[in-house]
């Protein structure tokens, strides 16, 4: 009954795109509310149409893959997929990169008077704020300190990179998608709640898979940036092309140690673009990695769910909010309770199998289009529990 439920809700996605930010502050810097008190439910509503809205017109694969995460959780997953969508997005809003910084100390600011019950009248601040009441009113005593630290760390990488300065080698990469995209999903499993090691190591390697595809998914809009204020309606990997802040040339973001091993200059991809000498193989060279990770994840998985150890360490534990005192015995339920986080992997697995069709050649139209295959696939993968 409940698959047929979850296959019909696929199947039924709205697809219009149905803007409520008017609904909120007149100016781009909206004022604080004194008290959490004052936000009503048409507040909540709004904010919650709005978010939903905005993951439907830049990330469609996270708005479908939704369905999988608990009705209890879905506020916070989508405040958490709409932030990170209005981060990546400030770079291509903004007029110079100091007006992006300044956009940036606002997010940091809402944050900071979310997590201390005075959010301001802002949708995505708003929900995120239900979201954190309402999973403190269902557990009693539980700390969201953890989950504020996460958002910050978000946040400080997004401006890291907002000049879209290169990696300097591909641990550099790697890095980046871990602050970024395996944080996202330690977010949201800390909304479940669930702290636990197995799950936070299955949700590093995929977060890294994704931020490691969404990074190649935006290198021709990076290389050739498109008019301000334009993005694609079907925008994947939660926002991840990056912008043209100030206005300045293209740029080449790939790895520079896999640069200088593939033969490839920037100069070369500025001006012959996917003509340029050697980038298949540094595209192929980055996509491996990526794909080494979801490999990595599903043998974790497997092994995870037949009571085993999951084959090697994690590499972040003891880092701030990868504190456990957890039983091995737990695992298996664990894994269980934060499947839906991890169908993220399902079109990060997608994009890569359609990037290797086309020969590597990242300036192919189709891997920029919607994925109409994810539905399905997502819920096969998800019945099956196997990514």
């Amino acid at each position: 009954m409940y698959k047929s439920q979850i296959l019909r809700r696929l199947q039924s996605c709205p697809r219009t795109y149905i803007s409520s930010r008017c609904a909120y502050a007149t100016t781009s810097y909206s004022t604080p509310a004194p008290f959490a008190s004052r936000l009503t439910e048409e507040d909540i509503n709004q904010a919650r149409s709005y978010c939903s809205n905005l993951i439907q017109k830049f990330d469609s694969p996270s708005y479908t893959l939704q369905t999988f995460i608990p009705p209890s959780t879905r506020d916070a997953y989508l405040s958490i997929r709409a932030l990170n969508i209005e981060l990546a997005r400030i770079p291509d809003i903004v007029s110079n990169p100091t007006v992006g910084a300044l956009r940036m100390q606002f997010w940091r600011d809402n944050l900071n008077r979310t997590f201390a019950n005075t959010p301001p009248k802002e949708p995505v601040a708003i929900l995120l704020h239900h979201a954190l009441t309402s999973l403190q009113s269902r557990y009693d005593g539980i700390s969201t300190s953890v989950m504020k630290g996460w958002f910050m760390k978000v946040i400080n990488t997004r401006e890291q990179y907002m000049d879209n300065r290169p990696y300097t080698n591909m641990d550099a990469l790697e890095m980046y998608a871990e602050n970024t995209y395996s944080t996202l999903m330690y977010l949201t499993l800390a909304a479940l709640p669930l702290q636990s090691m197995a799950a936070d190591h299955v949700a590093s390697h995929i977060g890294k898979a994704a931020g490691i595809a969404a990074v190649l998914r935006g290198l021709p809009l990076i290389a050739f940036p498109p008019p301000p204020n334009h993005h694609s309606n079907n925008a994947a990997f939660g926002g991840a092309l990056g912008g043209n802040a100030g206005g300045q040339q293209g740029a080449v973001v790939l790895p520079l140690d896999v640069m200088a091993e593939t033969g490839v200059k920037e100069e070369d991809v500025l001006r012959h673009g996917a003509e340029a000498p050697g980038l298949k193989d540094a595209i192929f060279t980055v996509a491996i990695r990526a794909n080494d990770h979801l490999i990595t994840a599903r043998e974790m998985l497997k092994n995870l769910q037949a009571g085993k150890d999951a084959g090697h360490e994690f590499e972040h534990q003891g880092e701030d909010g990868h504190y456990y005192a957890e039983d091995d015995n737990t695992q298996v339920s664990d894994i269980e309770r934060g499947f839906g986080v991890f169908m993220q992997a399902v079109p990060t697995r997608l994009w890569l199998e359609k990037l290797e069709q086309l020969d590597f050649d990242v300036f192919r139209p189709e891997l920029r289009a919607r994925e109409w295959k994810l539905p399905y696939k997502a819920y096969w993968a998800y019945t099956r529990r196997n990514l």
